[in-house]
Parts: C-alpha cells; structure tokens; sequence
C-alpha cells in the first residue's frame, strides 16, 4: 500500500478523482437507484406514498400468453364465414374478461395468426412494451451487420494513398459531427409524403409513374426509414475506426501476399480480415449498444408512431418515466435492456474470442 501511494502516485489520483466523481454521481448511483425504482411504484410527482412492489413491474411487462379460439359454427356444425369469405371467431373479451379465465385478465391482443379452424392469439398485459422490444430487435439485427459492412467497405476504399482522399474521408465522416436532431429533421423533410425529395427522385426515375409514399406515416415503412437513415448518419464514425485498424497491419504482410500471387480476395481473407480482429469486436459492440440505444430519431421523426411501428426501449422509457410520469415503468424498462445488452455483449466477446 506504501509503494502505491508515491507522490506520482498520489498526483494521478488526483486527477483522477474528478472524473471518478462525476462517474459515480452520474453514472453508477442512477444505476442503482433505477434498479431500486423499478422494485417501487415511484411516480415523479403522486399524493400516493411509494411502497415496495417487488417484481410487479416486471411481471405486468413481461407477462404474455397464447389463447387459441375456435372457429364459430352454426346449428348444423358448419363453419360460419363473413361476406368476405372470412371464417369468423368469437371475440377475444369472452376470455380476457372471464371470471374462469383470471391469468388473462387486462390483457390485449398483440397479434394472431389462423390455421385452419383455429386462431392462435398472442396477447400481453403490455403490448406496447412487446412492439418496442421486437422493433428494437429488428433494429440491431439490421443496423449492426449492414453498418458495419458499408463502415468497413468505405474504410477499404479510403485507405489508399491517392491525391484527394481526404476530401472523401471528411465528406463520408460529416454526417456524424452534425447533430443528431438536425439531420432527423432533414429526413424527415427528405421521407415527406408530399413534396419530399425521396418521392420526387423516385418519380423522375420512373417517369412518372411511382406513386407518393408517406415513408414516416405509413406504419410498413416508417421503421425501415428511420433504419436506413441511422446507418447513414453513424457509418462515418466507424469507418474512421475500421481505417485505424486497416493501419495498423504490416505493410509487409501485403507484399508478402503479392508475390505468393494471391487475388485480392485472398489477400483480404488471409491479410485483411484476420488483422482486424480486434477492431471487428469494437466495432460490433459499438454498434450494437448504438443501436439499442436509439431515440433521437424516434422522438424528432415519428414519436414512436404510426400505430406504435416505430417504439423503441428507450424511447419507452423516457416517455413513461417523464411522458407519463411513471418512473417504476421507466425504470424497469431501463433495467431489462441493461440486462439484454449485457447478455449480448457477453455472448458477442465468447463468439470473437481468441482461439
């Protein structure tokens, strides 16, 4: 303890410690003070007194069944059918409100799916929960492997030493230095389903004969939009850290591979990729916590509409902690995707290890 605590020592500390503050204050105590709300029905501002609830709010997120309705029929045992051929099943209440039935009780239908006589239905406590979770999910599951790629595609086009390449480098790097908010709102005037510049170049390109698409309104395109866009604007931040991996291998091992004779294919597989191992993992986790972590888009471009196609875990939890002033709700929420993204960058480390 005597040699740790030197004048050198003792100075580095000391810098240290302001940083170590503001990490513990801002950091680590809202942590845990979110896992400790989550146990509670704390509302930013209630007459009520705040009462230990346990995994209350866990349960009324996560709870969620499977019912299965039978197709109506008639006297005779033959299916009933509306007028337009559909076969027709009993309302989803006569199981939701049935005193026999209490598990089912105050939840609603998320979706359902028909086969043959029997709807299958899936319903929730909190349905809207459920939709955020699986669109954050989407979300990942694209922006992560198409990010990257497009990220390291220009990172390999970039890194040449060819007059005017950092011209390139600083136009594909711009859009990340501007602020989020501004380029939502660009896009949002570029997705306009009236005079929107998307819909016009798509029409000049078809002469005429694309019709005008709502890209935020309509509810099938409106989380693709925002999808693409977020892999527009935050490609330039990881390109600059594919390139930082890019030279950092030997030039040797090149020229080692051009006069073995490999294609540029080889030299890529057998070169390339295996020196950025590294910066592969970086870059995948990056991404990952990027993209689960997405609500500037949401909140400027859509609100989390149309009917709810573009709700995110964390734009859930701000609009429930402050929006709805229920900071139980928020604070679960927050705590399930620490839980997810945790689990993922575990199983992303075990996946990229070293062998």
């Amino acid at each position: 303890m005597r040699s740790s605590l030197t004048s050198a020592n003792r100075a580095g500390w000391a810098f240290a410690l302001p940083g170590i503050g503001l990490i513990l204050a801002f950091i680590i105590t809202p942590f845990f003070l979110g896992v400790g709300f989550s146990l509670s029905n704390q509302r930013l501002i209630s007459p009520n007194p705040t009462r230990f609830v346990g995994l209350e709010n866990y349960r009324q997120m996560l709870d969620i069944a499977v019912v299965k309705l039978q197709a109506k029929t008639d006297a005779a045992g033959k299916v009933i059918t509306n007028a337009e051929g559909e076969t027709e099943f009993p309302r989803l209440r006569a199981i939701t409100r049935n005193p026999d039935t209490p598990q089912y009780r105050g939840m609603q239908e998320w979706f359902r799916w028909v086969s043959g006589d029997t709807a299958h239905v899936v319903i929730a406590s909190d349905v809207v929960f459920w939709k955020a979770l699986l669109n954050t999910c989407i979300v990942v599951l694209v922006v992560a492997p198409v990010q990257a790629a497009i990220a390291l595609g220009l990172a390999l086009l970039i890194n040449q030493k060819l007059r005017g390449i950092t011209i390139f480098r600083t136009i594909y790097f711009m859009p990340v230095v501007v602020s989020i908010v501004v380029v939502s709102l660009l896009w949002r005037f570029i997705y306009s389903g009236q005079n929107g510049l998307l819909n016009n170049m798509l029409s000049l390109i078809s002469f005429g004969h694309f019709q005008p698409v709502d890209w935020l309104g309509n509810p099938h395109t409106a989380l693709g939009a925002i999808i693409t866009m977020s892999i527009w604007q935050a490609v330039g931040f990881h390109m600059v850290i594919w390139l930082s991996g890019l030279q950092t291998i030997p030039p040797t091992l090149y020229e080692a591979a051009a006069i073995e004779g490999s294609s540029k294919w080889q030299t890529f597989r057998y070169v390339t990729w295996p020196g950025l191992r590294h910066t592969a993992v970086l870059v995948l986790i990056v991404i990952t916590m990027q993209a689960f972590a997405i609500f500037a888009q949401i909140d400027v471009m859509t609100k989390g509409g149309p009917l709810d196609s573009t709700q995110t875990l964390v734009f859930q939890a701000v609009q429930r902690g402050y929006g709805m002033q229920n900071i139980a709700g928020g604070s679960a929420i927050s705590v399930i995707l620490f839980v997810i993204v945790l689990v993922i960058s575990m199983i992303q480390r075990w996946l990229t290890r070293e062998r």
